[in-house]
């Protein structure tokens, strides 16, 4: 096997409207929804540097200030806060390193993969993470890090998966298994959402990606696929066969927060973990279900 080049680099794609949430995002970019206290953005970010990731890659839209100003500097409140004996070290810790962040602009809404072919010059010749903060991963090690562990053993690209019940494999982008080796699995090819009764596995792929960077040559010529949008899931699929691909199984809990039920579930459980609040929590929903 050729030498695997370290992972430094991770793109999210923060470009979305948000349109399941409005009236909330019309005016705040859905990734600026909190769970208990802290940004959907923010928890991917950390995951993100909890793997070792250099530089932060976000490929945004209109409409997205809130984002730039969370992770930018405000002299008011860091002295503020300094002043209390308290920090912002996760979003001083971002800015501290060389080249972090890096905002690209996906300036017409033309699915995921367009998204991350925006980043391509910033990206350069290397493999990247993708993140997708709809997706709030639970889990420790974090689910990038239990990642990076596979792709320094079996290098090319490693996607996140994840076990979905027969009836929803529809919604998602489906493994065609391969050899397996416990959370391992080898990816012999994918389908993006196959018509109900017609999925390969019950191993679906979730928001996070490790790819090399020859994805973005594939995706430069990729025509639209599903829904009119060019998929990042078509893309993959080409490079099948030309380099190593293998599927993790997350082995955590997945909270779709792109989903209203999903984002609600998430607040419940993470409040739930709080030291500081979860027993207030607790209570409440305990007389809530009584």
């Amino acid at each position: 096997m050729p030498s695997i080049k370290p992972l430094r680099k991770a793109v999210f794609p923060v470009a979305g409207l948000g349109t399941r949430f409005l009236p909330a995002t019309k005016s705040m970019p859905k990734e600026m929804l909190t769970v208990v206290d802290k940004p959907l953005i923010q928890y991917a970010v950390e995951e993100a540097l909890e793997a070792g990731i250099e530089q932060i890659i976000f490929v945004t839209g209109r409409g997205k200030g809130a984002l730039e100003d969370h992770f930018d500097i405000s002299y008011e409140l860091e002295a503020t806060m300094t002043a209390r004996g308290k920090s912002l070290a996760v979003i001083e810790g971002i800015r501290q390193r060389p080249g972090s962040p890096v905002y690209v602009r996906q300036q017409e809404p033309l699915g995921l993969g367009h998204a991350v072919w925006c980043a391509r010059d910033i990206v350069g010749d290397e493999p990247f993470a993708v993140l997708l903060p709809d997706d709030l991963m639970v889990g420790r090690p974090g689910c990038l890090k239990q990642m990076v562990g596979a792709y320094q053993k079996v290098g090319g690209n490693v996607i996140s998966a994840e076990e979905v019940p027969d009836d929803q494999t529809h919604r998602y982008g489906i493994i065609t298994p391969g050899a397996r080796d416990g959370r391992l699995t080898e990816v012999a090819g994918l389908v993006e959402k196959p018509a109900p009764g017609t999925a390969p596995s019950n191993l679906s792929v979730i928001g996070r990606y490790i790819l090399q960077p020859e994805v973005m040559r594939v995706l430069e010529g990729q025509a639209a696929g599903a829904g009119g949008e060019i998929q990042l899931t078509d893309a993959m699929a080409q490079m099948i066969g030309d380099q190593p691909f293998h599927g993790v199984t997350f082995d955590g809990v997945r909270y779709d927060c792109g989903d209203k039920a999903g984002f609600v579930q998430a607040n419940i459980a993470v409040a739930l973990e709080r030291e500081d609040i979860g027993p207030a929590v607790r209570s409440f929903a305990t007389g809530l279900l009584r």
